[in-house]
C-alpha cells in the first residue's frame, strides 16, 4: 500500500496577545497521514443505447463524459497507483445485452426461447400464439394461419428470411415449411420452421362450428379437404401433415450432439382437434440437422426468467431460471446484435483496466432499439460479482472494496422479455417492467458485504431532453443508494458535469491517521 501525507500550515495574529509580549503572529502546522492502496474500487457502467439517445446530442455527450479527455475513465484510472486498484465495466444496454456471439458454448445461456416456436414462448397469455384448429390440414400452398394480429407474426419463404409469404412454400427446397416471420410484438426472430409432412388423409377437425379447411391462393378450400355437419356435429377431413419443429428433439441422438434439445408441443393427439382434445400434447421429434443452429446466434441475452430477473444469484446448469435466455433482437429492420447490423449494440465490456480498450468500446456505442433498464443493471450487478458469466477477477480478502454502479437512460421503460409487459413504445397498465425493475433495486439495495456494510452504492441518472419532458422517473429515483446520488438532467450538457460530479465524490481520498 501507499501513503500520502497531507500537510498544512498557516498563522494566526495576536492583536490582543501584543500587549503580554507575544510576537505579531503565532504559526501552526499540522500533517495527516492515509494510506492508499487496501480500497479498491470497481465500477460497473450500465449506458443506455437505445434510439432515443440520437436526439439532442445525447449519445454524443455521453461518450465526451466517459471517454473524453478527462472524462470518468481518466478520473478513475488516476486513482490506480497499481493495475486492479480500479477496475471498470460497461454495459451498453437497449431492450436486450449483448454478450458476443462467441460465447454460445458457454454454460450460462438459457436457449429455451431462442430454439422453440412461437407457441412455446414467455407472453404471459394475450399475445401467446397458439396452433390453429385445422393444424394438422396446413401444408404447402395453403394459407399462412397467422398474422401480426393473430399470434404476432407472419410467414417467410424459408428460415430466418425477411421474405414474407401469403402462402405456404409449395415447391423448391423448402416447400411445406412454415416458418414464422419476426414477432410484431416481442420484436424477435425466431430461429426454426414447422415442416409439413403428410401422413395420410383423415379426420384433422371436428366438434366445433369454428372446423374449417385452410384455404389456397384462389381463395378456395385447399385440395381434398371438405366439411360436414354444423355446430358440435361438424367435421372437417383433408390431408394430414405433422408439423416438427427444425430443432434436435428429445430423440435425435445422431445430428447435432452439441445442440440444446426442444421438447416443444407440436400438435394434437391423432393429428386431429376435437372439442374434447384442444390442448396439443405431441412432442417435437426432428432428428435432422437443424435449419439455425445455436452457434448462429448474434449474442443477445434478455431477462431472466422471474423471479431471478430480480436477482443477482450466479448462474447454475441446475436451475434453468438462472441462467440468460439467448435472444435473437430484432426492431426497425435490425439484427442490433449482429457484427452486421450498423448502428450495432456494442458488446458488454467486463471489469478491465485497460483504459484505452475502455474508451474505444464507448466511443463506439450507438443508438439502437428499445428501452430495458432492468437488463443492463442485471449485467452491472453481474460484472462486480465473482464467480459470475464475466470472469470477474477475484477480490482479495486483506483489501476493502467500493463497488459503485452508475445507471444511465434517457426514457422510460417501454419492452422486456415479456411482451404483455410492454410494446417498444409504452408499458402496459400498472408498469409491469418498472415493478420487476423496483424489485430488483431493492434486491441490489439490500445486498451486504462480509462486513454487513451495503454491497454496492448505486447512482442513477436520468435525461430527459424530451418535450414535452417525460415525467421523473420513480423507478430510477428510488433506485439510487440515497436522493443524492440521483441526477435529473435536462440538457445533454448536464451528462459530462454529472458524471465528473460522481467522479470526483469517487475520488475522495478518507484521511485516516
Amino acid at each position: 500500500a501507499a501513503t500520502i501525507l497531507l500537510s498544512g500550515s498557516g498563522h494566526v495574529k495576536t492583536t490582543f496577545l501584543q500587549a503580554a509580549g507575544y510576537p505579531s503572529t503565532m504559526n501552526f502546522g499540522t500533517s495527516s497521514t492515509t494510506t492508499w492502496g487496501n480500497v479498491k474500487m470497481r465500477v460497473a457502467l450500465a449506458l443506455d443505447n437505445t434510439g432515443s439517445m440520437q436526439d439532442n446530442g445525447k449519445i454524443v455527450a455521453l461518450r465526451n463524459a466517459v471517454a473524453g479527455s478527462g472524462g470518468l475513465i481518466d478520473q478513475l484510472s488516476a486513482l490506480s497507483k497499481n493495475n486492479g486498484d480500479v477496475y471498470i465495466s460497461v454495459i451498453p444496454f437497449a431492450k436486450v445485452v449483448n454478450v458476443g456471439s462467441s460465447n454460445y458454448g458457454k454454460n450460462y445461456i438459457d436457449w429455451t426461447d431462442w430454439l422453440n416456436p412461437p407457441t412455446t414462448q414467455p407472453n404471459n397469455g394475450s399475445t401467446q400464439a397458439k396452433l390453429p384448429m385445422n393444424w394438422h390440414a396446413v401444408g404447402p400452398g395453403a394459407r399462412c394461419p397467422w398474422t401480426n394480429n393473430n399470434g404476432g407474426f407472419t410467414c417467410t419463404t424459408s428460415p430466418t428470411s425477411s421474405s414474407n409469404t401469403t402462402y405456404i412454400p409449395s415447391s423448391g427446397t423448402y416447400s411445406g415449411y412454415i416458418c414464422p416471420s419476426v414477432d410484431y410484438n416481442s420484436h424477435t426472430v425466431y430461429n426454426g420452421c414447422w415442416v409439413s409432412t403428410q401422413v395420410g388423409t383423415g379426420v384433422f377437425c371436428s366438434g366445433s362450428s369454428s372446423c374449417a379447411c385452410p384455404t389456397n391462393s384462389s381463395g378456395s378450400a385447399v385440395s381434398g379437404c371438405g366439411c360436414t355437419g354444423s355446430g358440435s356435429s361438424r367435421s372437417c377431413t383433408g390431408k394430414l401433415y405433422t408439423h416438427d419443429w427444425t430443432q434436435p428433439g428429445p430423440n435425435d441422438l445422431v445430428d447435432n450432439k452439441n445442440q440444446p434439445r426442444v421438447t416443444a408441443v407440436v400438435g394434437w393427439t391423432n393429428n386431429q382437434w376435437t372439442a374434447t382434445n384442444q390442448t396439443p400434447t405431441v412432442v417435437n421429434n426432428w432428428q435432422q440437422p437443424s435449419t439455425n443452429p445455436i452457434n448462429t446466434w448474434t449474442g443477445c441475452v434478455t431477462d431472466r426468467t422471474q423471479p431471478n430477473d430480480a436477482t443477482g444469484v450466479l448462474p447454475t446448469t441446475s436451475d434453468v431460471t438462472t441462467l440468460f435466455p439467448a435472444n435473437e433482437y430484432y426492431e426497425n429492420g435490425s439484427a442490433y446484435c449482429s457484427n452486421n447490423a450498423s448502428p450495432q449494440l456494442e458488446p458488454i465490456i467486463p471489469l478491465s483496466y485497460d483504459w484505452t480498450s475502455l474508451k474505444n468500446a464507448v466511443n463506439a456505442m450507438q443508438p439502437t432499439g428499445g428501452t430495458d433498464q432492468s437488463v443492463g443493471l442485471a449485467w452491472a450487478w453481474q460484472s462486480l460479482l465473482v464467480g459470475g458469466p464475466l470472469n470477474t477477477p477475484a477480490e482479495d480478502s486483506n483489501s476493502t472494496y467500493n463497488r459503485v454502479i452508475i445507471l444511465l437512460s434517457d426514457g422510460l421503460n417501454t419492452e422486456d422479455r415479456w411482451p404483455d409487459y410492454g410494446d417498444g413504445s409504452s408499458q402496459a397498465s400498472g408498469n409491469p417492467i418498472d415493478a420487476r425493475q423496483t424489485l430488483q433495486c431493492q434486491n441490489l439495495q439490500a445486498a451486504k458485504d462480509s462486513k454487513g456494510a451495503p454491497m454496492f452504492t448505486i447512482y442513477t441518472i436520468q435525461v430527459n431532453t424530451s418535450s414535452p419532458p417525460d415525467p421523473t422517473s420513480t423507478v430510477l429515483k428510488n433506485c439510487a443508494s440515497t436522493p443524492d446520488k440521483f441526477y435529473m438532467l435536462t440538457s445533454s450538457s448536464q451528462i459530462v458535469t454529472t458524471f465528473n460530479t460522481i467522479g470526483t465524490a469517487l475520488s475522495k481520498l478518507r484521511l485516516a491517521k
